[in-house]
């Protein structure tokens, strides 16, 4: 009887030049950041683009939905998808804009604004595990070197 792949001897597969490829070692790595993150908000049923939100809100209440989401790079319309569900769980709401009666001004509410300070101390949870992992030098280095490719 022939025994389950994930029971046989594994082989070691030439991935040719894939791992001297950026693109390849950069996607492979934002997966495993990625899990990690994600295991990290699942304590509070929270995924990675409502963390975002949140997080937007709490530091700039009273923006309109096609500013977050244009801020994020968030299509308009998964935007809103994505808010529903979070008003629907009384975490944020929708409020008529001092500045623009047509339009929406977003607001966390207090259970909102309690579990964004949870979420938080989670994601520094999170970021230390990173930093711990590489190391705090190589992880400051990374990130300034991300921030710089991204304002170049």
């Amino acid at each position: 009887m022939q025994k389950p792949e994930s029971e046989t001897e594994t082989k070691q597969i030439d991935l040719g030049s894939l791992p001297d490829n950026l693109g390849y070692v950069m996607r492979r790595v934002q997966l495993e950041i990625f899990q990690h993150f994600n295991d990290a908000l699942a304590e509070l049923d929270i995924r990675t683009g409502q963390y975002s939100v949140l997080t937007v809100i709490a530091r700039n209440p009273g923006l309109k939905q096609r500013d977050i989401a244009a801020a994020l790079g968030i299509k308009r319309p998964n935007f809103v998808t994505m808010f529903d569900e979070l008003e629907k769980r009384g975490l944020a709401v929708r409020k008529p804009s001092k500045s623009d009666r047509r339009s929406r001004a977003l607001f966390l509410t207090e259970k909102g604004e309690k579990t964004t300070k949870e979420l938080d101390a989670l994601v520094e949870r999170h970021e230390n595990y990173w930093k711990n992992k590489i190391g705090r030098e190589a992880y400051h280095q990374l990130m300034t070197t991300l921030h710089a490719t991204l304002e170049a």
